[in-house]
C-alpha cells in the first residue's frame, strides 16, 4: 500500500498535474504551502510526473514552497519532469537550486536505502 510505504519513508508526497501557469497558480501555491506548513514530515517531493507544462508564475510557487521547507528546517525535492518541463527548469537554473530527481523511486533510495528495490 503506498500511503503506509510513504509514512514508512518518512516522505511527504505532492503530486501536482497538468498545466501550472499564472491562471492557476494561486491555488496550487495556497495547496503546495498548506502541504508543507501542515504536515509534521521533514522530507517533501513534488512528483511532477503528471505536469505537462509550468511557467515562471510555477516556477515561483515552487521556489516559495522550498524556502518555507528551509525556514521549517525540513526539505524540499522535485522529481520525475517531463522533457518540456525540465528545460524551463534549466533555464531559469532552477535545476541548480532544487535538488531534481530523475524518478520518485531514485529519490526514495537516496532518503532510505534499506528500502531501494
Amino acid at each position: 500500500m503506498m500511503g503506509s510505504h510513504l509514512i514508512n519513508l518518512r516522505i511527504a508526497v505532492f503530486e501536482p498535474s497538468g498545466y501550472i501557469t499564472a491562471a492557476n497558480v494561486d491555488r496550487f501555491q495556497e495547496k503546495l504551502t498548506n502541504f508543507v506548513n501542515n504536515n509534521p514530515n521533514r522530507e517533501f517531493l513534488v512528483d511532477m510526473h503528471q505536469v505537462e507544462f509550468i511557467d515562471s508564475a510555477g516556477l515561483m510557487a515552487i521556489v516559495l514552497a522550498f524556502r518555507l521547507a528551509q525556514r521549517l528546517n525540513k526539505r524540499l525535492s522535485v522529481c520525475s519532469l517531463s522533457p518540456s518541463v525540465r528545460i524551463i527548469f534549466e533555464l531559469t537554473q532552477l535545476d541548480r537550486a532544487l535538488e531534481i530527481y530523475e524518478t520518485r523511486q531514485a529519490y526514495e533510495a537516496l532518503i532510505n536505502p534499506t528500502v531501494a528495490a
